[in-house]
Parts: C-alpha cells; structure tokens; sequence
C-alpha cells in the first residue's frame, strides 16, 4: 500500500486549500498515479504555530509503477506546479505531498520511509484510519487504531472532519 498524505493552508493559483487538494490529486492522475482511495478532507490547525492558517488535510492510497525516489520527485513536481515554495521548515504552504508508506518499505537515504514523524500526526493517522482500518506502521507493527488512540486528545479533537472529495 502506497500512503500519500496532502495538505494546504494558504490558496494556491487555482483557489482555496481545499480546491488545491482537489486539484492535486486531479494533476497526480495525469502523471499517471492511480487514486485508489482518498480520505475525507480534515481542517486542522496550523503547526508549530497555531496562529497561522488551518491546514486541510486528507490520505491518499495511490498506485503506481515509480520507486520511492521517483515519486518523491513527482510530488515535488506537483507541489511547484500549485506555487509551493520551501522557505523556510514548517512555513505555510499552498500545497504540501508526503509520501508516509511504500509497501511496507524502510529506507533511510534520500527517500526516508515511512515517514519520520508519522506516529505523532493527527492530521495523517485520523484520515488514514478512515479509509485503511487495516493498516500496519511499516517499522514496529502498531495498528493504525493503537497509533490514533495514543495520540493526545487534544489532537484528535482538533482534526476536523470536512467533507469527502468529489
């Protein structure tokens, strides 16, 4: 199972965070990654500072022939397409695609997998459950339900269940 997680807090040439998630899953289609599955979309507050703009957020389970590197690269290339700049760490953005699962894989190198703070984000766990109830942490095992209930309570009440994409 390929896991990619999407988010945006500022608008994006195309409109507001949410039509941008629209938009990026429509512009990964075209380079030919398939959309198995996407998750509901998540309004969830800004980190580390909560006074900036609230992410919308959403998982999706994608299918392609690319190796990890490869479409590390492509989510980058669909990044800049919708304005992404990479300013500064943790700054707002008008698209960000992470690429969290590759079957299973564990890689530390140019592409890291699964992704390093996986465990601690809400804003991944809480839409991964949703539509991969069954999914395993690649490096230790936990179910995807031992890891939302070990988040804190504050985080799991803060992701915000919006809509289901079209």
């Amino acid at each position: 199972m390929i896991v990619i997680a999407l988010g945006a807090n500022l608008p994006s040439p195309v409109g507001t965070p949410h039509m941008t998630l629209s938009a990026g899953l429509i512009s990964l289609r075209r380079m030919g990654i398939g959309i198995e599955r996407v998750s509901s979309f998540y309004c969830t507050p800004a980190w580390p500072d909560p006074g900036d703009p609230p992410f919308v957020n959403a998982v999706a389970l994608v299918t392609t022939a690319l190796p990890p590197a490869a479409l590390l690269a492509a989510l980058h290339a669909v990044e800049a397409e919708f304005g992404r700049r990479r300013e500064r760490c943790n700054a707002p953005r008008t698209l960000d695609l992470d690429l969290i699962d590759y079957n299973g894989e564990s890689m530390d190198g140019k592409v890291v997998l699964p992704h390093p703070r996986l465990a601690a984000r809400a804003f991944v766990l809480i839409p991964l459950e949703e539509i991969a109830p069954t999914w395993r942490h690649p490096a230790d095992g936990r179910p995807i339900a031992d890891l939302v209930a070990a988040l804190p309570d504050e985080d799991r009440a803060s992701a915000i269940r919006l809509e289901r994409p079209v």
